[in-house]
């Protein structure tokens, strides 16, 4: 089984690039379509209600398009919901609890398919986490088991292992390997340090973030990758395509093979990487089977 740990879907193409096809782009027909080319069984899809302005298209009711997706296709998408992130009015202002509360029954009869919540932090730290909000935020999602999808600069680190300790029954995925590069050593070493934090997990995803050339698919400079295997081992990892905000820079297919072709996993370790870790985590029951040989 390959599960993608970290897929996006929107209604309309939310990013402002002079596409032909905003309605198809980001569509979930489009990763559905993808997912079935390159043998991907199911993804966890990342909610991000990005708001409109002049450069982006409003797409704050992204809960309800995948959530309806989720709805229809239960045996491939688990939806995790887009709950205060950086992009609303109501970022780590207070009653974020009391706003998941309601984000959760909003969904309804569809909260068997939401496995989690995604929350992007800005890249200018605060004292959130440190808080009463994010306490009974974390707190509410241990209350439903739910996992936590969080995207977070080096500079968040050590606010989230604090957070993640005091709530251990809430998984926290870090996404696209925490934006660490190859060349920001401090950095690497803060994403070792969430190691030692036993419910934190990293998204093996997003490498045409941490290099210069972002098309320079297969990536070769995978040091960053080789750490957290040695660090969190391959049953904290998970693979993620970051479809399809990642089209500009490769396929769905690359992203897929980048890891399970040339990244020198063994065979145990990919088939953890590319679907077992997640499959744990979204409470999958099908068995994991080695996804090297199954090209």
């Amino acid at each position: 089984m390959i599960v993608d740990a970290h897929a996006h879907a929107w209604a309309r193409w939310p990013y402002p690039a002079a596409v032909p096809d905003p309605l198809t782009r980001g569509s979930v027909g489009s990763l559905l379509y993808e997912m079935d080319a390159a043998g991907v069984d199911r993804a966890l899809v990342v909610c991000a209600g990005i708001g409109g302005d002049e450069d982006r298209t409003d797409n704050t009711r992204n809960n309800d398009y995948v959530l309806a997706a989720a709805s229809e296709h239960p045996d491939r998408l688990s939806v995790a919901l887009d709950v205060d992130s950086r992009w609303t009015p109501e970022y780590h202002l207070p009653g974020a609890p009391q706003r998941l509360a309601r984000a959760l029954a909003e969904a309804g009869d569809a909260v068997g398919r939401v496995a989690g919540v995604t929350h992007y932090l800005a890249d200018e730290t605060d004292d959130w986490f440190g808080g009463d909000d994010a306490a009974g935020f974390l707190a509410t999602l241990a209350a439903h088991g739910l996992l936590l999808s969080l995207h977070a600069r080096p500079a968040w680190f050590g606010a989230v292992a604090a957070a993640a300790r005091a709530h251990p029954d809430v998984p926290v995925l870090i996404h696209h390997q925490g934006h660490v590069g190859s060349d920001a050593p401090a950095e690497a070493a803060a994403l070792r340090d969430l190691a030692t934090v036993a419910n934190v997990y990293v998204k093996v995803s997003g490498f045409h973030y941490l290099t210069e050339r972002t098309w320079d698919f297969p990536y070769t400079d995978r040091r960053v990758l080789a750490d957290l295997l040695e660090h969190f081992g391959p049953q904290r990892l998970a693979w993620g395509s970051d479809f399809p905000v990642s089209r500009p820079h490769l396929t769905y297919r690359q992203a897929l093979e980048t890891v399970r072709s040339y990244s020198g996993l063994d065979g145990g370790s990919s088939a953890a990487v590319l679907g077992g870790t997640m499959a744990g985590l979204l409470g999958l029951t099908a068995p994991v089977t080695d996804p090297v040989g199954a090209r």
